[in-house]
């Protein structure tokens, strides 16, 4: 069956997700704030759940209309088939937002939805009582500016969580963000990576499964697994297909901390990801960094310092990233953080500066293209993705 499909994203990384969707070989891609809509059946529902790095969630549209009055919002709901995807026995799960629109009041718009399906699901199997004791449909009803769409998650869990990381430490980067800071920066494979505040070790072992072609979902599990409407060779071929496509490579990165903890931490994440025996965890302070490589890249999420008398320390620690910057002119420096004044005490103004979230966290991406060898701005590992797929 023909879906219409809608990849959630976080505010800002609807570009990467809608360049990963075209790598993957979809053509007709619209990105919308905070999600990218593309077209496909069962097979497309499985491959984009398994191989998208960047997307929070991938939604099946199944309508869209406009509802400025409870009546109305029922109708339309009750005009989808939705028995076409959920069974007899299906858990209708109802969710809903609402933004500058008439129902405003969410509760009763998610209760008005439930009602309007099961009525349409009555009507389509001849039942009006349903038990509910079968696979999950998590339903969506997202109303904005009067504007209702109408969705079915697929994923279940959000696509951040890969499955490696248990253990995350305080303020943890959100894997999607950390693969999405790869992604933008300009690193490639024969040149030096290092994390000088590594922490759990997320964002390198995203540049790692990266640059191995190794899919984020590989090992999870799916909430349209258990849906009788898609059958279990599909997720099974996609899988097999993805492990057939990983890539073993010749890269070392490099992490510091100066926890222990938190470096147990790391590596132990490394290891559920299958990816320990390309990065080396180092417990080291960041005012120690130092190497002997002429080129090569730093993507870190440095602290940020939410109290005042952390601020200032931050800032002294931002001063030194600005030292070493101009010691090493050639190394590429690629840094997230919710400090809005960072380019002040770093002492050098950014080749770009994106605005991201991490999570609800609003943050800024600045980056320092100056490695000379390197031509172009931006996505070159996208465009690796692109060629071999």
């Amino acid at each position: 069956m023909e879906y219409n499909l809608i990849a959630t994203t976080t505010f800002g990384l609807e570009g990467i997700t809608a360049k990963e969707l075209r790598a993957l070989g979809y053509e007709d891609v619209k990105t919308e704030t905070s999600k990218v809509s593309f077209t496909g059946d069962e097979m497309d529902i499985a491959i984009a759940n398994i191989h998208l790095r960047t997307a929070d969630r991938i939604l099946i549209k199944m309508a869209e209309f406009e509802a400025r009055t409870f009546e109305e919002l029922f109708q339309g709901t009750k005009k989808v088939d939705w028995s076409k995807i959920i069974p007899i026995n299906g858990v209708m799960h109802v969710v809903g937002k609402s933004v500058k629109s008439t129902l405003h009041s969410v509760p009763d718009c998610q209760s008005i939805v439930k009602k309007a399906i099961i009525t349409s699901m009555s009507e389509a199997y001849g039942i009006k009582t349903f038990k509910e004791d079968g696979p999950v449909y998590r339903i969506e009803v997202a109303i904005l500016k009067d504007k209702v769409t109408l969705t079915i998650d697929t994923s279940g869990s959000g696509l951040h969580k890969r499955g490696y990381r248990e253990n995350s430490g305080a303020a943890p980067l959100k894997e999607t963000l950390a693969a999405s800071m790869v992604l933008l920066s300009r690193w490639q494979e024969n040149y030096e990576l290092i994390d000088p505040f590594c922490g759990s070790g997320t964002i390198l072992i995203e540049a790692a499964m990266i640059m191995l072609n190794m899919a984020p979902g590989i090992n999870k599990t799916f909430a349209c697994e258990a849906w009788p409407t898609i059958p279990d060779y599909i997720f099974k071929q996609v899988r097999e297909g993805a492990k057939r496509a990983v890539k073993h490579k010749d890269i070392k990165l490099i992490g510091y901390d100066i926890d222990t903890w938190v470096l147990r931490t790391a590596l132990d994440n490394a290891y559920k990801a299958g990816v320990q025996d390309y990065i080396e965890f180092q417990k080291r302070d960041f005012k120690d960094f130092s190497t002997s490589k002429e080129y090569g890249f730093i993507i870190t999420n440095p602290p940020y310092g939410e109290r005042l008398s952390d601020k200032k320390e931050v800032e002294k620690l931002y001063k030194i990233f600005g030292e070493y910057k101009e010691k090493y002119k050639n190394w590429e420096f690629n840094i997230v953080t919710s400090y809005e004044n960072f380019e002040t005490p770093f002492g050098r103004k950014a080749t770009k500066n994106r605005k991201l979230y991490n999570g609800k966290l609003k943050c800024y991406m600045y980056q320092y293209f100056d490695n000379p060898i390197i031509k172009g701005h931006g996505d070159t590992v996208i465009q690796e993705m692109i060629r071999n797929s």
